[in-house]
């Protein structure tokens, strides 16, 4: 599918999920190289820059959501920029172009005055790219937010995953912005040197340069407190299990005693102390009574419980 947004004497062609026909003609629209039309035939598993005359290629891979909590796909944008063009492919739905794509046709929908340029609407694009890393990254928050409540609830056995899931997203998401940081940075500087849209470019690549930064940051940063509730969490949970632990040492330090006045008075020997007595029984039963309460006392003087 092919989306066409022209500008300011420039055109934005986004092709989604496109066939060798869709390719080959933007390819001849805008004289693109073969070089570029085999990079973006099928797509690239790592990011990459590439110059070809007055147009410059970039692959970039954005975080995306996985299926179920804790997974984490990578979805490719490829970048072609001329001096009046902006080429974007894509081999799935890309949730921050398709809205892009929505407030466009909206704005043309009311007649409103369109005043970018290339270079504005390339700023554009990674400034909506970026805002969906931080949207995921947001998500992702919220559901740390939530497993901190489970676990200061008492429930750190069933946060161990969630919070295994988490810090495994966090580091996607901030391994995938690392390895974008030298690419963009040099497709940047290849269309400052270009010379195609002015010295206020340097500007704008600041700002974009500044947008990736700031998502990363933002990822780090919340990584490392998803690191310190991890630690957190299993301090809880190794406290609780040496409570159970302490718990049933002193049940056993009380009943111990216990069990072993049973099994002497359930010794077969020629003589035995009450075995002839009627109130045998019961005065066996309060001696046990006794050495139990005695011992009870005891561990709580201790305050072992």
């Amino acid at each position: 599918m092919i989306f066409r947004h022209e500008y300011r004497g420039g055109v934005w062609v986004d092709l989604e999920q496109p066939n060798e026909e869709e390719i080959q003609s933007i390819v001849e629209e805008f004289s693109v190289s073969k070089q570029f039309e085999k990079e973006i035939l099928s797509p690239t598993p790592s990011p990459m820059v590439a110059a070809d005359g007055d147009a410059i290629l970039l692959v970039l891979h954005f975080p995306a959501h996985g299926a179920e909590d804790g997974d984490v796909g990578n979805q490719e944008v490829d970048f072609i920029v001329g001096k009046h063009f902006i080429i974007t492919i894509r081999y799935e739905v890309v949730a921050s172009l398709y809205h892009l794509k929505k407030l466009l046709e909206a704005q043309k929908l009311i007649g409103g005055k369109d005043s970018l340029t290339t270079d504005v609407m390339l700023e554009v694009l990674f400034a909506h790219l970026y805002t969906s890393v931080r949207d995921h990254t947001e998500h992702v928050v919220d559901n740390l937010a939530r497993v901190e409540r489970d676990m200061f609830d008492g429930r750190e056995r069933s946060t161990i995953q969630a919070i295994s899931n988490i810090n495994r997203e966090f580091l996607h998401v901030e391994a995938t912005l690392a390895n974008q940081e030298e690419p963009l940075a040099r497709f940047l500087k290849a269309l400052a040197e270009h010379g195609s849209f002015g010295a206020a470019f340097e500007e704008r690549s600041e700002r974009i340069l500044a947008e990736r930064t700031q998502a990363a940051r933002f990822i780090t940063t919340h990584r490392a407190i998803a690191a310190e509730l991890r630690e957190t969490n299993n301090a809880l949970l190794s406290a609780r299990q040496n409570e159970v632990i302490k718990t049933l040492t002193v049940v056993s330090f009380v009943f111990l005693p216990l069990a072993l006045i049973a099994k002497v008075f359930a010794m077969k020997v020629a003589y035995m102390p009450f075995v002839d007595d009627p109130n045998g029984f019961w005065i066996i039963i309060g001696i046990m009574f006794a050495v139990a309460l005695l011992l009870t006392l005891f561990v709580s003087k201790k305050r072992w419980i």
